[in-house]
């Protein structure tokens, strides 16, 4: 099987938590099981990524194969991994002994970190969709050096201190032998660069902390705590390397009057005694329109009526139902008419209130409800 990078098969960063890795895992399974997917390759994907999930979710396993590119305990770092440098004799040495021979040279400057940011949105703003800005505070590309980090008439130097390898090495006796370790040089930040003439603006770093405002496009019928990834708006990377990305969690606002269920919308209504009676039509407000319901006679308090696809727009096409739920309401105070009529009414359904069943009549439909 060709190797692949675990990471990138489940599409998240290399420092994606334990949840992010989850719900990415459950995501891309459900897109490639041979079940719902008649691909081609889709069972061997599926395959791919219930492997990518067994080692990304194993803290053991995760740290070993971000060590040696693989997560196999009888490889230990012999061969190339996804995503990893081939390891020669230096790494080796430094994998059993701190580091016997001298790194490596000309490490990659260290790419952005991702930012996270939250956005509050309305309910009828979460039903359109659209465009919201957002202002993050994070590094950002030096304006001054252009992300450099050098003045004008500076370079980027080879680091003295680590001689471009990004690390220090010391040496100690023990009774093994002379041992060697090494740490991330504090002098060039572990790039193994320096600038002999670096940029007043950022000291040389290529990036300054400010605040950025960008527009970020939501779906229609995004949910409450869904975050969408924006690609390349986190901070910028190290003297041109690759920036992190946006992290935008989107927050739904509670509604005035109206109660939201997944794609459903749920509204209550009030009626009177005679509409709960006889049935009627009733207006009701929905989320961007008045929604004309109709109900049957009989009618109690807590009955719903459903409209059909007039509730959320869904992420994936199509559209949730508006439900109502009926409030039979009695009035609190009648005028003398009213009240004949009433009492008038009452006399004819007699003392079970129109209910001629017998009480064992009542019981069994009552259970069998």
């Amino acid at each position: 099987m060709t190797p692949v990078d675990y990471y990138e098969l489940l599409g998240v960063t290399r420092e994606a938590s334990a949840e992010e890795i989850k719900k990415a895992f459950r995501r891309k399974a459900r897109e490639t099981h041979p079940d719902v997917n008649d691909g081609h390759e889709a069972e061997e994907t599926f395959k791919r990524i219930n492997e990518a999930y067994e080692v990304l979710s194993d803290p053991e396993k995760r740290a070993r194969y971000d060590r040696f590119g693989t997560a196999d305990p009888q490889a230990g770092g012999w061969g190339p991994g996804p995503g990893a440098d081939f390891f020669g004799m230096d790494d080796l040495f430094s994998v059993f002994f701190g580091g016997a021979h001298g790194a490596r040279a000309g490490r990659p400057n260290p790419d952005g970190r991702d930012v996270r940011a939250q956005v509050s949105i309305t309910l009828e703003q979460a039903a359109e969709g659209g465009e919201r800005e957002v202002t993050v505070r994070h590094a950002v590309t030096c304006p001054t050096c252009s992300g450099t980090g050098a003045a004008e008439g500076g370079s980027a130097q080879t680091c003295p201190a680590c001689s471009g390898t990004g690390q220090r090495r010391t040496q100690r006796r023990t009774i093994l032998g002379v041992m060697e370790t090494a740490t991330p040089c504090d002098r060039c930040a572990a790039t193994g660069v320096v600038i002999d003439n670096p940029c007043a603006a950022c000291r040389g770093d290529g990036r300054v902390v400010d605040s950025v405002t960008s527009t970020v496009e939501v779906p229609a019928g995004i949910a409450d705590g869904h975050t969408l990834r924006v690609p390349g708006l986190g901070e910028a990377g190290v003297r041109g390397a690759r920036a992190g990305d946006l992290l935008l969690t989107v927050r739904v606002l509670p509604h005035e009057y109206l109660h939201r269920d997944g794609d459903d919308l749920h509204a209550m209504a009030g009626i009177n005694i005679a509409q709960a009676a006889l049935g009627g039509r009733i207006v009701v407000p929905g989320l961007n329109e008045d929604i004309e319901i109709a109900f049957g006679g009989g009618v109690h308090t807590g009955d719903t009526v459903r409209v059909r696809d007039k509730g959320m727009p869904r992420l994936g096409g199509g559209q949730g139902d508006f439900i109502v739920h009926l409030d039979v309401l009695a009035p609190r105070k009648l005028n003398k008419r009213q009240k004949e009529l009433l009492s008038e009414l009452g006399e004819t359904f007699g003392t079970g209130a129109g209910d001629d069943r017998t009480p064992l009549s009542r019981l069994k439909d009552w259970l069998g409800a």
